[in-house]
């Protein structure tokens, strides 16, 4: 390997400058939250707890607020059903979430019925690791949670929806799986050039995102690799 990193793919001056800062979402969404998060019921759950303590470990100064409603109620009310307000601060930055106080079945309890501080606290967790998602961390496993559901009498029409908090369909796995990462660092450094030149990727940016030069570990090189190759799936 060169002294720098994939300095010979980019003698076309399109690569960052060497100062190339990676900016705070940017970092949040390189971390894998994969083996934190836990499958029940054919989705994907992802732990406030670790989603807020990975957020810290990395921003210090974060913090997340809960809004009150102008009774100083943690929750608010149409009157008919209920919702919580959560923001997340990041370097000044605020995301704000809103998300419905839901039962068992994701569908909103009408205030009156079953809404006790049992289904609010809950919601308010779930806001937080939403809220802290629109920072970059996690926000990859919420991909197709926005997307409408099938009509009724569809055949899926009865599947049910995602739930927040990390709660999404599962990826379907593509039928051609690639091909088992070898363990020789130079070969991971080859085979990441390859998907680079293919799919015309930023080497600069790879490299700043994971702190590559001709010293790095096979470890820190799969991971750019696994990364490269989930931006072509």
């Amino acid at each position: 390997m060169s002294n720098k990193i994939f300095d010979d793919d980019n003698n076309n001056n399109n690569s960052e400058p060497e100062n190339y800062v990676l900016n705070y979402f940017e970092e949040l969404a390189a971390v894998n939250v994969n083996d934190k998060a836990e499958d029940k019921n054919g989705l994907t759950y992802l732990s406030w707890a670790f989603a807020w303590g990975e957020l810290k470990k990395r921003h210090p100064t974060a913090n997340y607020k809960v809004y009150e409603n102008a009774e100083g109620w943690i929750y608010h009310t149409d009157g008919r059903t209920a919702w919580v307000k959560v923001s997340v601060t990041v370097n000044d930055i605020e995301h704000i979430e809103y998300l419905p106080v839901m039962n068992y079945s994701n569908k909103s309890i009408k205030v009156g019925e079953a809404l006790t501080s049992f289904e609010v606290n809950k919601a308010i967790q779930r806001a937080l690791t939403k809220a802290i998602a629109r920072h970059g961390l996690g926000l990859y496993i919420y991909a197709g949670e926005d997307l409408p559901e099938a009509p009724e009498g569809s055949q899926n029409a009865n599947q049910g929806t995602s739930q927040p908090e990390a709660k999404v369909r599962k990826r379907k796995q593509p039928d051609n799986e690639p091909d088992p990462v070898p363990d020789d660092p130079r070969a991971i450094y080859q085979e990441l050039k390859d998907v680079i030149a293919k799919n015309g990727l930023n080497g600069a940016d790879l490299a700043a995102m994971f702190n590559l030069s001709k010293t790095s570990t096979a470890a820190d090189l799969k991971a750019a690799l696994d990364y490269a190759r989930g931006l072509v799936r």
